[in-house]
């Protein structure tokens, strides 16, 4: 049996652009929370204070990892950027979590498997 045809490809490749969505919507609006607050924008104008709410709940768990670099009003705020790479790596993960359970032919394990031994 092929395993590009197997009946858990489809959902396997669905589930996969999930993850890979919703990592990109996190990214960009933990982007947009990172420029705002290097640029020292208004925090009290609609966008500004709508990225900031919006993005506190993914980037309050890195707060307290680092200092803020602070100079004239502009933050470059190191536990954004870091609240982006563990998001990308928890991505990652899943996807590598979801292509463990991807259907394979005996022949094919046999040669990833001798591949492995190298």
């Amino acid at each position: 049996m092929d395993s590009s045809n197997s009946p858990s490809t489809k959902p396997l490749y669905r589930g996969t652009q999930i993850v890979w969505y919703i990592l990109g919507l996190v990214e960009i609006l933990l982007a947009f929370r990172f420029v705002l607050k290097l640029l020292a924008a208004n925090p009290y104008a609609g966008f500004t204070s709508f990225i900031y709410s919006v993005t506190y709940i993914f980037s309050a768990p890195f707060l307290t990892v680092f200092h803020m670099t602070q100079v004239a009003g502009s933050i470059f705020e190191w536990t954004t950027l870091l609240a982006m790479f563990v998001y990308l790596i928890v991505a990652y993960g899943i996807i590598k979590l979801l292509l463990i359970s991807k259907t394979v032919s005996t022949p094919e394990a046999a040669a990833k498997l001798k591949n492995q031994e190298k």
